[in-house]
């Protein structure tokens, strides 16, 4: 028996060790590289907002067209989204890095909610700053920058427009044609803009440009053939990114392409996978596509009902840095006579995946948007876990305040079952001196050991098993708060009391520098929180208030648990922790409650081998005596 406990808690070093070497060799080296990246970012964005990259009196330089469609062929250095009938997926090659386009003009976006520019060379949307949402917690952090000019940090653009058929009789706009702005100055709410384009052959072409009060542009497309040929055009709308973004890496969220594909459902590709398969189709008459990331997302929306074509494409290259991320959608051809025109309206989605705000264009129209928030296949829990946190945000403005009241409400609808479940574990507790008298009686002889254990479980009407069941019912409740806490951008950058200031992210306190008396930054590893601390704690106390397992090693196991527990939420999102130490602490009361009840007292000490007492009861059990 000694030999196996050895073996056992061998076996327990040996996991912390892979544990803690992963977390040391692998993720904090990843860490370390998100963050490079993202001070890289935000410095870009400082000396963006501070002028720097002011040229010729322009905000800021034009890149180089990303993405712009050619009717014909592709222009060098350019993809092309040529796709008529009967033509396939066209070779994608990469963008240029040419600063040809520094000083083309820029239409001014600018809302409560967003600032930037539409270049005016080649009509692109690829300047995008999110004013109510910081990169970080610092008073001086910039704000989030979405979408990126071409030579900036894997830059992000949108663009929509048209495509002749192959050998068509139009010389439609390219990444280098300009566009003229025909009516307005600053897009606003309040003031559409229209630019336009006319073809060597007269055909004019507008965009009559909107955006909502949040995150929503919408585009009618005019196409007026002023030529003397009836032509046909096919509208279009592409999504770009360059460099593959670092992402979280977990299976709980995805972060890549994405899109609604009506009878087909939802499409996830993460970026990997969109490498490896270069090209993905989709056709459909209702649905949307983009890319996303954790928190913010962009996506086309074709006019729903009519049919799209709908493709994913990835660009491998030299490096993660220089690959190239697609999503486009065709419409069908638009046939036009000379002297006629033909209109349409397209959408465009570039912001924070905020729920109410993608639920709300979801019910006006746009085909399960809400899916661009990755709820999971427990959306039937997880969402509603968020709305019952969101109402009591509403009434108490904290988060953390409002997973304490829901903590209490999930505790209150299990009560009566939790309650039958700690009410068998303190019958347990009392049928305790026989059990061990049973188990070293037939000490030899396990088969018979468990037989009269068995029988003792009828006699007295109890199940073994019923005291995991508090347990269990806690698993689907935190994986639906895990899941909220970390998907949701409603949570992030919330603060809790003290020293937690963002609930979605890890408690920033560690014991290995004694909680901030210790001028040093522990690695993540070591970051062994207040909360985590206090988690683990609880969660020791809670499984010493039941009966200890019959068998020793079990019993080991359910000691040493909640310190492995303690080291493996440690890096969990504060919020989980905060509500996991408080279900803790309702489930210590109301278990202690329901032991007092059935007239089973509380030996802590005793259960861990600490007190005389507990010594001595064990003394007397094995001589048979109670």
């Amino acid at each position: 028996m000694q030999d196996n406990n050895s073996n056992f808690l061998m076996a327990v070093i040996l996991s912390l060790g892979v544990l803690l070497g992963w977390q040391f060799f692998v993720v904090e080296p990843r860490l370390a590289e998100e963050r490079a990246r993202q001070l890289a970012a935000a410095e870009e964005a400082a000396a963006f907002a501070d002028g720097s990259f002011t040229e010729n009196g322009e905000n800021a330089p034009a890149p180089s067209a990303s993405g712009q469609p050619s009717p014909r062929q592709p222009v060098v250095g350019q993809p092309s989204i040529s796709r008529a009938p009967g033509a396939g997926p066209t070779s994608q090659s990469k963008p240029t890095t040419n600063n040809m386009f520094a000083n083309s003009p820029r239409l001014r976006i600018e809302t409560d909610k967003v600032s930037g520019s539409i270049a005016l060379m080649g009509a692109r949307f690829d300047d995008l700053i999110l004013r109510g949402y910081a990169q970080t917690l610092a008073e001086t952090s910039p704000r989030q920058r979405l979408l990126n000019h071409e030579n900036e940090i894997g830059h992000w653009q949108a663009h929509h427009g048209w495509v002749g058929a192959d050998g068509g009789n139009v010389t439609l706009p390219g990444p280098t044609s300009m566009w003229r702005v025909v009516d307005g100055s600053v897009l606003t709410p309040e003031s559409p803009v229209t630019i336009a384009h006319v073809t060597p052959e007269g055909v004019e072409l507008r965009q009559r440009i909107e955006v909502d009060n949040d995150f929503l542009f919408t585009v009618t497309h005019t196409a007026r053939n002023g030529s003397t040929d009836d032509i046909t055009l096919y509208p279009f709308a592409q999504i770009t990114r360059t460099g593959r973004p670092q992402t979280s890496n977990l299976f709980i969220l995805h972060e890549g392409a994405i899109g609604f594909f009506g009878e087909e459902g939802l499409e996830e590709l993460d970026y990997g996978d969109l490498i490896d398969e270069r090209v993905v189709s989709k056709q459909s008459d209702k649905g949307w596509l983009g890319i996303t990331d954790k928190y913010w997302a962009t996506a086309i929306i074709p006019p729903q009902g009519e049919t799209f074509s709908a493709r994913f494409t990835g660009d491998g290259a030299d490096s993660r840095a220089n690959e190239v991320f697609r999503g486009d959608y065709l419409l069908g051809g638009r046939q036009i006579a000379a002297g006629q025109q033909t209109q349409l309206v397209t959408q465009f989605f570039a912001g924070a995946k905020v729920v109410d705000l993608v639920d709300g264009y979801a019910a006006d129209g746009i085909t399960r948007f809400d899916l661009l928030i990755d709820w999971g296949w427990f959306y039937f829990l997880t969402k509603p876990m968020f709305r019952a946190l969101q109402i009591f945000y509403d009434l108490v403005g904290n988060y953390g305040v409002a997973i304490l009241i829901v903590t209490v409400l999930i505790k209150a609808v299990f009560f009566p079952l939790a309650s039958r479940s700690y009410e068998t574990m303190a019958k347990m507790k009392k049928l305790q001196p026989r059990m061990v008298q049973i188990r070293e009686q037939y000490s030899d002889d396990r088969q018979a050991q468990q037989q009269e254990l068995m029988k003792i479980y009828r006699e007295e009407k109890l199940n073994p098993l019923a005291g995991c069941l508090p347990i269990l019912l806690q698993i689907p409740v935190f994986f639906a708060l895990y899941k909220v806490l970390f998907v949701t951008i409603d949570m992030r950058h919330q603060p809790f009391f003290g020293w937690v200031t963002d609930l979605s992210a890890p408690d920033p306190t560690s014991l290995f520098n004694l909680f901030g008396v210790i001028p040093w930054d522990p690695p993540s590893f070591l970051m062994l929180g207040v909360w985590p601390l206090l988690m683990g704690i609880t969660m020791f106390i809670q499984m010493q208030m039941n009966p200890p397992p019959p068998d020793p090693i079990q019993a080991r196991m359910f000691q040493i648990l909640p310190i492995f527990f303690t080291f493996i939420l440690a890096g969990f999102p504060a919020g989980l922790v905060i509500y996991w130490a408080w279900n803790n602490f309702l489930s210590i009361l109301q278990q202690g409650l329901i032991m007092r009840r059935n007239d089973v007292e509380i030996e802590l000490l005793a259960n861990i081998g600490m007190s005389g007492r507990g010594r001595k009861q064990s003394s007397d059990s094995a001589d048979g005596t109670d």
